[in-house]
């Protein structure tokens, strides 16, 4: 018998003061059975960071190769913004890159594997993809906060996370990471 995606329920209050972006979200958010809960939260929060008109979790899920993660569309359903998760492949990125306008990379991987990918073939653009890192550590403590209905306070400020889970705030840096040769 197949194992099923369990749904997780975030309730966030997002104040992004960064990017001037302040809303009440009510996501739900299908975990397929193969997912870890770090990729999960990594998801959840480049949705959350990513929040604009037009932002969807894929249709696909995790199981689809042709679509990312996470988009932004217009009302004519073009693609603006291709935002993928955790360590993609050099051919992937290369491909997001061609189909939309912007692409952003959220993960917890050590830069230098991503760049070790990035370097084993040429990728459209390559540095113009933002790629944000979260902290191993910082996802690792808000893991042991987050269950099947959460309702969190998220707030980005000078680059600065604090993610405030029933009275515990828990703090990290989002590292900004360059794909290219410049390093970090």
């Amino acid at each position: 018998m197949a194992l099923t995606a369990t749904i997780h329920h975030f309730q966030v209050t997002l104040s992004d003061v960064d990017r001037g972006v302040y809303e009440a979200l009510d996501l739900r958010v299908a975990r397929h059975p193969s997912e870890s809960a770090r990729y999960l939260l990594t998801r959840t929060l480049a949705y959350c960071l990513s929040y604009e008109d037009g932002i969807a979790f894929s249709k696909g899920g995790l199981s689809s190769a042709e679509e990312p993660p996470i988009t932004v569309r217009d009302p004519t359903g073009i693609l603006l913004a291709w935002i993928d998760v955790g360590a993609p492949s050099a051919e992937r990125l290369h491909k997001a890159a061609k189909a939309a306008r912007r692409v952003v990379l959220y993960t917890h991987v050590d830069p230098a594997l991503l760049r070790r990918e990035a370097s084993s073939r040429a990728i459209h653009k390559v540095d113009e993809i933002a790629v944000y890192r979260f902290a191993p550590s910082f996802l690792d403590a808000l893991e042991k906060t987050v269950d099947r209905l959460t309702k969190l306070e998220l707030v980005r400020t000078d680059g600065r996370l604090y993610v405030t889970v029933g009275g515990e705030v828990i703090e990290g840096d989002l590292e900004r990471v360059r794909l290219g040769d410049g390093g970090g």
